[in-house]
């Protein structure tokens, strides 16, 4: 099948398209100051043939192409280009699904900035990981939870769709505060269910702190159905206030209220899963072992949209747009004069 479609490599320039009407609205702005400042020389009519060589249309035409400069320099620099030849490739590789901590205690400070935005980051790093290239594509899929948890991201390939989905992730994806590990696990695992006999595995990224069902009962029967389960601990064993908006989070009592890594609670879970457990730090959070371990798990071949070839437009803009500033800097703000005789 083939099918040409407009993919952009940096579409967050344009946003800089909401400059371009701005131009004309500060000229007709400047314009109105200069016919306001004319007016305390006498009558405007009497001053313009006191200058019969101006022309104002000009200098509205000299914005106009400016302003569509602007816009196609733009477009340029988002650098559009098209996708042809689309069309499905066979590659082979194992499933993923990562299993993130999004409640309150996930706040702390005591990650740079904190523990959920630190668990992002190394999320985005793994998946860039996973992205073998070649034959070797790993699907991976994301689960948020706390109180209850839910499908952020179904199985897949399109690690740009993950990127995407990440960054929506907050404490707000979930609205039932509470950790609870063991229905993060189940809905982890029901994503996994379907797919083929390739090595399937769930990264679980958490402190640990379960309030709800004991996870480990549920970690042996989902590993005894061929799923694998990694943990990634994130937190301090010491304990670290739950800072929202700023403010310590306080209890009843008016007492500071401190999160704690629980080790012991990942650990089993891990040792259940038939995986490993990794105590994640500021500098290193661990991905490398566990990117190791999961390439090793086992492949199967299945088919996914790609886009085989690509061609570049952006350099048409930039030539479009360096068009329009010239004609901009050619004409004058003054009527020619037309002369008969010499």
């Amino acid at each position: 099948m083939n099918e040409t479609t407009i993919l952009w490599v940096h579409p967050e320039y344009l946003w800089l398209l909401v400059l371009v009407p701005l131009l004309p609205v500060a000229y007709a702005v400047k314009e109105s100051l200069r016919r306001r400042r004319l007016r305390r020389f006498g009558d405007e009519e009497l001053v313009r043939e006191l200058m019969p060589s101006w022309n104002p249309a000009i200098g509205w035409v000299r914005v106009v192409l400016f302003a569509l400069a602007l816009g196609l320099f733009t477009v340029g620099l988002a650098r559009p280009r098209t996708g042809s030849k689309y069309a499905e490739k066979t590659v082979s590789g194992s499933h993923i699904v990562i299993a993130l901590d999004v409640s309150n205690s996930m706040l702390a400070q005591d990650y740079s900035p904190n523990r959920l935005e630190r668990a992002k980051y190394a999320i985005r790093r793994l998946t860039r990981s996973l992205e073998g290239g070649g034959r070797r594509a790993d699907r991976i899929g994301l689960v948020v939870f706390a109180g209850d948890a839910y499908v952020q991201l179904p199985v897949t390939a399109d690690y740009a769709s993950a990127d995407l989905f990440l960054d929506g992730i907050s404490t707000g994806s979930v609205a039932i505060q509470g950790t609870d590990i063991a229905k993060a696990l189940t809905v982890a695992s029901r994503c996994l269910m379907d797919e083929s006999d390739a090595g399937k595995a769930i990264v679980l990224i958490s402190d640990g702190e379960s309030h709800e069902d004991d996870p480990v009962p549920v970690a042996e029967s989902i590993h005894a159905n061929g799923i694998d389960i990694y943990t990634i601990g994130v937190g301090d064993t010491r304990g670290t206030p739950i800072i929202i908006d700023g403010v310590a989070m306080k209890d009843d009592d008016d007492k500071i209220v401190t999160t704690r890594l629980d080790e012991k609670v990942l650990g089993d879970i891990a040792a259940a899963g038939g995986g490993a457990y990794l105590h994640a730090t500021d500098r290193d959070f661990g991905l490398e072992s566990v990117v190791s371990a999961l390439k090793e798990l086992k492949a199967s071949a299945y088919d996914t949209p790609v886009f085989d070839d690509y061609e570049e437009h952006y350099i048409y803009f930039y030539w479009a747009a360096l068009a329009l500033l010239v004609l901009g800097l050619l004409p004058g703000e003054r009527r020619p004069k037309r002369r008969l005789f010499r």
